[in-house]
């Protein structure tokens, strides 16, 4: 059977040609055009020699090329290896060399990592892309390191592009983030990123209406699922934000009386704090969608009152193609809840000797995951392959809880679970308790080595502007709503936490090394 991801694309074109599909700044594209400049990167990368089955590095922010590259590449019937545009040349290397790409897609504005990354990993084939206005400098060093973008673009029209594929076929490779070491590649096939762009879509009833903002990096699976690829299968817009500024997102979703907004609870936050400050026409906003952590209650209820748009909130992974639960509706949610798993997508609750558990907040385990989202495997890792599928179940290495009515509650990371003398303390939980604090912005618990404890709780706080705590007045706040045990006993101000390309708090930054 032969089905190739990029059908989406090819379908929403045929279906409605002039619709646009891709907004950046004043600039605009058709799913017509999307459609034939797709088309005519497919025919360029068969011509220079890739076979189906050929991984290809995407190492760009959020521009038009990307969508007409990823959709390029697929239709070529390579596999697409996003790449954050953060990494340096060692870091890109390591997924080319161990993706096995020989062409690598990037950006002028990193041109330099890229290329030396490129050289370091026998890169063959390496194009980049220059936007205009760019420095003469950017445009002479991505001229020296490789081909212009352009040049997958020429050519006479090739006509419809679309290689024969399986649909367990790999189509994307995403590595994790590596927090636990080596990053490794999640092999996520045609069908699984298809049903994972379809189900959860349907979920919040998106449709060719729509319009959504794309502050999240495409790179990320995320928003390259959740987000691009639903947006292109149902037939709706997408405008994209390069870089994600509060402000210039809010004035976005205004002018481009934007539906959907995807983000990370760290989005939320900046959001919330941005909209004070000047006055937004945001009736068009019809749902917020949280994902990539846990989002604070305080920052749910603030956001729904200060716009009265509901979040629903999902869960999942990069290894989940995505989404592996979701609140259904505002009707059918549990606020504070990710929800009940997808179609097609099954999961337990358990214990550390591998027995499912019973509902109930007494029944805290590890999140456990079956469905046709699932990744395939690691890429060129057996051991590590084995390992997360240990039992026939993936293992997420997250904490939670089912409860009576198959409601999923993430209670925390594996990694992240500090025990104190013989106690376990969920960083989540006291995290929830430092948001509620007026004053506190962005917060952060850690565990660091305690030679009388073993561990002991720490927090790392961001204050908002015009506020002030002290570091004695938010522990007794904790103390009078956390078990004596729970407390943080040291707290550390910071002008702004680290985080990751999504926005996402970056708490191994926050550790002691």
């Amino acid at each position: 059977m032969d089905f190739n991801l990029a059908v989406m694309l090819r379908e929403s074109a045929r279906r409605a040609p002039a619709k646009t599909a891709v907004i950046l700044g004043d600039a605009t594209l058709s799913y017509a055009q999307l459609d034939e400049l797709s088309d005519r990167v497919a025919a360029n990368l068969t011509a220079s020699g890739l076979a189906p089955g050929d991984r290809v590095g995407l190492q760009l922010p959020n521009i038009p090329q990307f969508v007409i590259a990823y959709f390029g590449i697929l239709k070529a019937g390579g596999v697409v290896v996003p790449m954050n545009v953060l990494l340096k040349a060692p870091e890109i290397a390591f997924q080319l060399e161990n993706s096995g790409a020989r062409t690598l897609i990037t950006y002028g504005g990193f041109v330099d990592e890229a290329a030396k990354a490129a050289e370091a990993a026998a890169v063959t084939s390496l194009y980049v892309v220059v936007t205009e206005p760019a420095a003469a400098q950017t445009s002479q060093a991505a001229q020296a390191a490789g081909a212009p973008f352009e040049a997958l673009l020429a050519g006479d029209a090739p006509g419809p592009q679309l290689a024969a594929r399986g649909p367990a076929d790999p189509a994307v490779i995403i590595y994790t983030s590596g927090t636990t070491g080596t990053p490794k590649g999640a092999v996520l096939s045609h069908i699984g990123l298809y049903m994972n762009a379809d189900i959860p879509g349907r979920l919040f009833e998106f449709s060719v209406d729509d319009v959504a903002i794309v502050a999240l990096p495409l790179f990320h699976v995320f928003a390259l699922s959740s987000v691009m690829n639903t947006c292109v299968l149902l037939g709706g817009t997408m405008t994209l934000v390069p870089r994600f500024d509060p402000r210039a997102v809010l004035e976005l979703m205004q002018r481009d009386r934007v539906t959907v907004f995807m983000g990370v609870p760290t989005m939320y936050i900046a959001l919330l704090q941005a909209v004070d400050a000047g006055d937004y026409d945001l009736a068009s906003l019809r749902v917020a969608v949280s994902g990539g952590a846990p989002i604070p209650a305080e920052v749910i209820d603030a956001f729904e009152a200060r716009f009265g748009v509901p979040i629903l909130e999902g869960y999942g992974l990069s290894e989940s193609s995505s989404t592996a639960t979701f609140n259904i509706s505002v009707t059918e949610r549990k606020v504070y809840s990710v929800g009940k798993p997808i179609w097609g997508t099954s999961l337990q609750i358990w214990d550390e000797e591998s027995r499912p558990l019973p509902p109930g907040a007494d029944h805290v385990g590890e999140v456990v995951l079956r469905g046709m989202n699932i990744m395939t495997g690691y890429y060129d890792n057996p051991e590590a392959t084995a390992k997360a599928f240990a039992g026939g179940w993936f293992h997420t290495g997250d904490l939670g809880y089912l409860d009576e009515d198959g409601f999923l509650f993430i209670v925390d990371r594996i990694k992240d679970l500090i025990i104190r003398g013989g106690y376990n303390v969920y960083p989540r939980e006291i995290e929830e308790v430092l948001y509620a604090h007026p004053a506190v912005a962005e917060a952060a618990v850690i565990g660091v080595p305690d030679p009388k404890m073993g561990e002991e709780v720490r927090a790392i706080v961001a204050v908002k502007p015009g506020q002030s705590v002290t570091e004695a007045e938010l522990i007794e706040f904790v103390k009078a709503r956390a078990a004596a045990y729970k407390y943080p006993r040291a707290i550390e101000f910071r002008d702004s936490l680290p985080k990751g390309a999504t926005g996402k708090i970056l708490k191994k930054e926050l550790r002691p090394s």
